[in-house]
């Protein structure tokens, strides 16, 4: 088993965490639950794999994402009721699942000897688009879009990390914990200090 394959394995079962947490405030069925853990578990990565032309999408050949990610739909289904703050866990486990998918987009376009700006947006891509589609789907405000928080950003700098650090020539699995650091410590910093770009401002236009 590869590190690329345990990051994705990682990631579905986080992101899979993060969705069953957003389909029981939608209060939404068994099925539905499977449904919205498995399409933010694996909607990254699909899109990764389609634009990377990866064959098979990494769940299709080997659908244990998809596995893992409906049982943490079933556990959440009867345990969801005993958590205080559902939103904040959303929050916190989203922030853990950035921190791994970003690396498991990163190695993946590196593994295929792409470009630095590919890689990068491969990164962010695979770590914000399936809370993204998990969100837009069950009706919530995208947390990868909410003011006054980093989300993509985060994402950003941490794939530019690892493309900095292998041009360096540092080995990659170093490159990659480095991505996985610096996404979640700039997230993490985001809701916990409030750290932020600009945003922004309507201003009157000149007469």
């Amino acid at each position: 088993m590869t590190i690329l394959t345990l990051l994705d394995y990682a990631a579905a079962i986080v992101f899979a965490a993060s969705g069953a947490m957003v389909a029981s405030r939608a209060q939404l069925d068994i099925v539905g639950f499977a449904f919205i853990a498995c399409l933010t578990a694996v909607g990254g990565g699909t899109v990764r794999d389609v634009l990377l032309d990866r064959h098979p999408v990494f769940w299709v050949g080997d659908p244990m994402p998809i596995l893992l990610a409906s049982g943490v739909a079933i556990l959440v289904f009867f345990t969801a009721h005993l958590v205080e703050s559902r939103l904040r866990w959303v929050i916190w486990l989203d922030t853990f699942a950035l921190a791994i998918a970003v690396p498991a987009g990163t190695g993946a376009a590196l593994e295929l000897g792409h470009g630095p700006v590919i890689v990068a947006l491969m990164g962010m891509a695979t770590g914000s688009l399936g809370g993204l589609m998990r969100d837009v789907v069950c009706n919530e405000v995208p947390l990868v879009l909410k003011q006054g928080e980093l989300y993509i950003s985060c994402a950003m700098a941490g794939a530019i990390t690892a493309v900095a650090l292998v041009w360096l020539n540092l080995p990659a699995a170093t490159a990659l914990l480095a991505c996985a650091g610096v996404t979640w410590v700039t997230r993490a910093g985001s809701l916990a200090f409030g750290w932020h770009l600009p945003v922004y401002k309507p201003r009157p236009p000149r007469q």
